[in-house]
């Protein structure tokens, strides 16, 4: 019988855990995803002239870069 209590007690403390985060989510305020977007292209190209993506780096400057090629015999 105890087990049932247990099972039943830990089935309520879940449901609990799943309602509070719930209201929290809830509560939580949201932006227009219209002006987030806005805001995400004009931040794109207010800094694309930095953006290694789209201008690449310079060999010297690459700490990546491989120090000896590979040769094949």
């Amino acid at each position: 019988m105890s087990g049932k209590m247990c099972s039943s007690s830990n089935s309520v403390i879940q449901a609990q855990k799943l309602v509070d985060q719930l209201r929290v989510e809830a509560s939580m305020e949201r932006f227009k995803i219209s002006l987030s977007a806005a805001d995400l292209v004009k931040y794109c190209q207010d800094h694309r002239r930095s953006d290694p993506l789209l201008t690449g780096i310079a060999a010297s400057s690459n700490p990546f870069k491989d120090k000896k090629s590979c040769v094949l015999l």
